[in-house]
């Protein structure tokens, strides 16, 4: 699987579905089991589901003001244009009015970024037939230049909540467009912008501890200035990425995605001091309102480099961690990071619920990679070894237990009907002469 400037490809998307929810709806479904070789490819495949669904609703339309030469009255007559009709002998009025249209701004803007992925070589062609016959719907709209549209403008109410989602994939795609030197053709970067993925970051990891971790009440928080005099609406806002909160315990993580994780000065390298500066004021300010241990973390996406950060400080009391998240594994190992940060700071002890279900992220003895199986019932240990099928013929085979976690109906990490589950414990004796044989026991 191909990666965008160390992520995995497929991570985007999972990214994606945390950040905006609609992609965990049927229809895409079929996307989450592909693998693509490029983002590109795959925004053309998100964007081939989303229109579509958007065409079976119909395309949002909104009132947009016309100015015509009309036989007979319709809106306002424009005094101006009558006239000059009049002298140019025409016996039309000119007239403005108000009419219910489908080539709005939303709707261009999707057409512009169809069109553009259309023209790109490394979109595979099954996709390009689906984004052209979508195309031949949107033939009323009109196309837009990509530097002209106006991203903050962009308001979204009721009546076009769908399109979020969609727009923010093709603000993804277009700006990452390179306008070429031979002819002035256009082209794709082949990664994505950095500011735009510091705020699909920041967003995904918000977004998993909100729907795997209702308890901890994730937010963006603002914090009060510890102070008591003085003129406050001059003081900065402190806004944090992401706040974990119990009844006696918080943390706060600043989420950021830098090409570099650590600042070089004369040859040495050192944790960005406007980050390092940033968290402990967080900390500091909010240790000062709220009862309870409070700690921060920066929490830096993971790039190639040799040194990475991977610190724990106790300054003037307060716990600050500086670690970084690995984006370059397979979802599980993607998840089991943010599930330890959890695990390392909120220790959770917890009895097992009648209606929990028990998630064991499993190790193929002879494959090093782990995945996520049910267990039915809480007898199994982590480290056990136990007997559980796989492939597309379900054969069974021998897995290690790595961690077991319990999860309510309302959020599990992987749909229930699509998790395998564990057939039962076997012993230490079956599964050396698993790694010595390949015998597996009978179920």
């Amino acid at each position: 699987m191909m990666n965008d400037k160390g992520i995995l490809i497929k991570n985007i998307y999972y990214m994606l579905t945390y950040a905006f929810h609609v992609l965990r709806q049927t229809n895409y479904e079929e996307i989450e089991v592909e693998d693509f070789d490029n983002i590109h490819d795959m925004f053309a495949a998100i964007l081939g589901k989303g229109v579509a669904r958007q065409l079976k609703q119909g395309l949002y339309r909104e009132y947009v003001t016309n100015d015509e030469d009309l036989s007979l009255k319709r809106g306002k007559i424009v005094i101006p244009g009558t006239i000059k009709n009049r002298l140019q002998h025409k016996q039309k009025l000119n007239c403005e009015f108000d009419e219910l249209s489908e080539d709005n701004i939303f709707n261009q803007i999707l057409k512009t970024t169809m069109m553009c992925l259309v023209r790109q070589p490394n979109v595979k062609a099954e996709r390009k037939s689906v984004l052209k016959k979508a195309l031949l719907m949107f033939d009323s709209v009109k196309y837009i230049e990509p530097y002209e549209i106006r991203w903050d403008r962009l308001r979204f109410q009721k009546n076009n909540q769908e399109y979020r989602m969609l727009l923010n994939i093709c603000d993804l795609v277009l700006e990452g467009l390179l306008i070429s030197t031979e002819a002035g053709n256009v082209k794709m970067a082949s990664f994505l912008d950095e500011q735009k993925m510091c705020r699909l970051y920041e967003k995904f990891i918000l977004e998993y501890y909100r729907y795997h971790h209702p308890e901890l009440h994730a937010n963006p928080d603002q914090i009060e200035w510890d102070t008591d005099e003085g003129k406050l609406d001059l003081l900065p806002t402190m806004q944090t990425d992401i706040t974990l909160k119990t009844k006696d315990k918080t943390l706060i993580i600043d989420a950021k995605y830098y090409a570099h994780t650590l600042q070089t000065q004369f040859d040495t390298q050192s944790i960005h001091s406007g980050n390092l500066y940033q968290i402990y004021t967080y900390v500091n300010n909010m240790k000062a309102k709220k009862q309870g241990e409070v700690a921060g973390m920066l929490l830096y996406a993971k790039t190639d480099e040799l040194i990475q950060p991977n610190n724990q400080f106790v300054i003037s009391g307060n716990q600050i961690t500086v670690t970084t998240l690995d984006l370059n594994l397979p979802f599980t190992a993607l998840a089991d990071q943010l599930e330890k940060i959890v695990d390392d700071y909120f220790v959770k002890q917890r009895t097992t619920d009648k209606d929990d279900y028990i998630f064991c992220d499993v190790i193929f003895i002879d494959s090093e990679r782990t995945y996520y199986y049910l267990a039915d019932d809480d007898s199994f240990s982590e480290g056990d070894f136990a007997l559980a099928p796989v492939g597309t013929d379900n054969h069974l085979t021998i897995v290690r237990i790595e961690r077991i976690r319990h999860y309510t109906s309302a959020n599990p990490p992987f749909p229930i009907e699509k998790t395998k589950h564990i057939i039962r414990a076997v012993t230490n004796k079956e599964a050396d002469e698993y790694s010595m044989f390949g015998t597996v026991p009978k179920e």
